[in-house]
């Protein structure tokens, strides 16, 4: 049996061993799922001006991912209503285990870790009541399920983390869905989006709904500021003759959400769809993609005065990039954008999925 001071000697040892860090993957500045040209499913790495890092193989489509905040780790999520989330070492390619949804429930394509990296929690939809259920999972006992907290509405889609602390922030997108019916609406009498704060034990910290006019806008995507100012996408559910604000700013004990819109004939251009959302890396602006519309639309992140609309067709993925931002299109293109300038990158060989994860 090892003396005591041999036992002590080891774990100094080990804590001394250096943890992989995500340059050991490449440094990449963002992750995206993507269907490659032979039929396959990726998650790729990116550098920030949209060349490839590492591409990985994925069993089916992918939707977002959950980048670990320390080591090179990613958790890729399947497609609504996925049941699977591959934990893949992105430095070594080796992916190190997989999160089944639990009987009755499904994935809703996003999850966020915990600041410190123990933990990592998903949306989930329970199957028997359509009620939104944020899952627990131990990150350092090879992912185990340690239990789940209720979402404080029905549809979770996206989930954060507030910058700095582990209060997490809901984009309860409003929608009750059953993979029975496919990706049909069984609410929308009644649909109500919120977005909702929560602490890391369930506790509501606060939590918004739209005005009656934008009952049917469903909450899904999320962009937080450093700062903690809070940008979310809608996907409007109602008449399509209706072409309501489709961004969305806030802050926990804000009161009101500010509501963003184009002027008049852009916004109906958006024709009711905003696919994601971003921040710019300086924090100055804020936009949303359309994949229907094909354009991206900026704003003043202070104002919230409309600055103007990128064409650009099939566009859907976003994030922060230096003085502005980078996008994704399903057509395989990577865009930075600062101001009225455009850089294209292309990849042949990929097809871009729905979101760009930030790194930064």
């Amino acid at each position: 049996m090892p003396s005591r001071r041999a036992f002590l000697a080891g774990i100094l040892a080990a804590a001394s061993v250096p943890r992989a860090s995500w340059a050991d993957a490449g440094d990449p500045g963002y992750l995206s799922a993507a269907r490659a040209t032979d039929g396959t499913y990726r998650l790729c790495g990116l550098t920030p001006d949209g060349h490839l890092v590492f591409s990985l193989p994925l069993p089916g489509r992918g939707h977002a991912a959950a980048a670990h905040p320390h080591h090179p780790q990613a958790v890729a999520f399947a497609r609504r209503p996925g049941t699977f989330a591959d934990v893949i070492d992105c430095a070594t390619g080796v992916h190190t285990a997989r999160l089944a949804a639990p009987p009755g429930r499904h994935f809703y394509g996003h999850g966020s870790f915990s600041a410190d990296g123990a933990r990592l929690y998903t949306t989930e939809n329970d199957l028997e009541t359509l009620e939104g259920r944020i899952g627990i999972w131990d990150a350092g006992s090879g992912y185990a399920r340690i239990g789940d907290i209720p979402s404080g509405g029905i549809g979770p889609h996206d989930l954060r983390r507030l910058p700095g602390s582990d209060t997490l922030i809901v984009a309860n997108g409003g929608t009750a869905t059953h993979p029975d019916s496919g990706r049909a609406k069984l609410n929308l009498p009644t649909m109500r989006a919120n977005l909702t704060y929560l602490d890391d034990r369930g506790a509501v910290l606060d939590q918004i709904a739209l005005p009656d006019a934008q009952r049917l806008n469903s909450i899904r995507h999320l962009s937080i500021r450093p700062d903690g100012v809070v940008a979310a996408a809608m996907q409007w559910q109602g008449a399509e003759t209706i072409h309501p604000p489709l961004l969305l700013l806030h802050r926990l004990g804000g009161g009101a959400p500010r509501l963003l819109e184009a002027p008049g004939e852009i916004q109906r251009g958006l024709r009711g769809y905003a696919g994601s959302v971003s921040f710019s890396g300086n924090g100055a602006e804020v936009a949303i993609t359309s994949p229907r519309g094909g354009a991206i639309h900026r704003f003043d992140g202070e104002s919230g005065v409309f600055l103007g609309a990128v064409a650009v067709a099939d566009v859907c993925g976003l994030g922060p990039a230096p003085g502005g931002f980078v996008a994704s299109t399903g057509g395989g293109d990577i865009l930075t954008i600062a101001g009225g300038s455009v850089v294209r990158t292309r990849h042949d060989a990929l097809q871009w999925d729905n979101h760009l994860v930030s790194l930064a």
